[in-house]
């Protein structure tokens, strides 16, 4: 009988290990492909501009961008849109700055502000199924921040080290200066919030200046991987809370002008421009097509962009490793256009003034001549 038990239960113990019939699979269904759709443009009664493209990708993009660069600063709240960059996660009337913090990271999410001088954009990325919940993060950051003062306080060391942070790069520095001495107003303001305004921009400051700057007519809602009607619901609904143009800025003037800055360092940043072109105008892309002939920086990584005119105009006049290629910024009302080196301190004046022959040369109408 103990045998005839232990006989029992051994087959049922490997009764899990006999292999399962076979089974013939059934022909699987070829996945369906769905196209990218045609960019839905619509534009509200209020101003506000929101595109889309459907793309049916896992991943969805939100952007909100709005125009309320650091051109829009005044003297009284120089720095705000440094600031407003480094709050996107305090807290709003509608989420605390845990929830935005936690909500985010639980879905593998992305909340995200740059800047320009023209506008400041904020972006939502995550997976598509969970867009509603980055796009209510994105909403109460941008249309009901609180800026509670203590949250406020906590941010300006962080703003101190952003800015350190960002000018250990020598580009920065130059183009900051660059934009101070060519402009007397406006495009001259700052990206970075000046030295002396660190620890002293109040909520109050950040509060007029999201009261004049965030409003419908001065924002475009951009989605990628969303359907048009839901976006488009969306700012009807939770965008048209601040009508009106907001604050009208100055226009710039553009007036030229020379900064030096000694730092010791054995490289030389120069930076030589005339006004450019307005964005959007046809002037502007023939500048950037020029800039692209002359030189707009070496195509593969570590490369010596050794077929652009510039590089091949300052190559005869100096041995010595340089870089140089052409620089091009539009704006809404203005434009920069001209030349960027860095070279050894001894032959930065020779590295400045083949480059600028060059470009002197082409303006003579030589383009041509030296391309064939």
């Amino acid at each position: 009988m103990k045998l005839l038990t232990g006989a029992g239960s051994l087959s049922r113990r490997f009764y899990s290990l006999k292999v399962a019939p076979r089974i013939k699979a059934s022909a699987a269904k070829a996945p369906v492909q769905l196209h990218p759709e045609e960019l839905e443009l619509t534009k509200l009664p209020n101003g506000l501009v929101i595109a889309s493209v459907e793309n049916y990708a896992p991943v969805s993009r939100i952007g909100l961008f709005i125009k309320a660069g650091s051109r829009y600063e005044d003297s009284t709240n120089f720095g705000a849109s440094h600031l407003l960059r480094l709050a996107s996660y305090l807290t709003t009337k509608g989420a605390s700055s845990f929830k935005i913090t936690r909500g985010t990271e639980a879905v593998g999410g992305k909340l995200s502000v740059t800047s320009t001088r023209e506008s400041m954009a904020y972006i939502a990325e995550c997976l598509r199924d969970d867009v509603d919940i980055l796009m209510e993060f994105l909403l109460n950051v941008t249309t009901a921040p609180e800026f509670r003062r203590w949250e406020v306080a906590d941010l300006h060391s962080q703003l101190k080290i952003d800015k350190a942070v960002a000018f250990q790069n020598p580009q920065t520095g130059v183009i900051e200066n660059l934009h101070a001495a060519a402009y007397r107003n406006a495009l001259s303001n700052s990206l970075y919030c000046p030295d002396y305004k660190i620890g002293k921009i109040t909520p109050e400051e950040l509060h007029y200046y999201i009261q004049n700057n965030f409003t419908s007519a001065r924002m475009a809602l951009v989605g990628l991987g969303i359907n048009h009607v839901v976006l488009k619901q969306v700012a009807e609904q939770f965008l048209n809370v601040r009508g009106g143009l907001g604050m009208s800025g100055s226009k710039a003037h553009y007036r030229g002008g020379e900064i030096r800055e000694q730092n010791g360092d054995s490289l030389v940043h120069a930076a030589i421009v005339a006004e450019g072109a307005t964005s959007g105008s046809a002037e502007a892309n023939a500048f950037s097509v020029l800039q692209h002939v002359l030189g707009a920086g070496p195509h593969v990584k570590r490369g010596s962009n050794a077929s652009s005119q510039l590089h091949q105009a300052v190559a005869k006049g100096t041995n010595q490793p340089f870089d140089v290629s052409a620089f091009n910024a539009n704006y809404s009302d203005s434009g920069l256009f001209g030349i960027y080196t860095i070279s050894q301190a001894a032959v930065a004046e020779d590295v400045i003034k083949a480059a600028y022959n060059q470009v002197k040369a082409v303006a003579h109408g030589n383009l041509l001549k030296q391309m064939s």
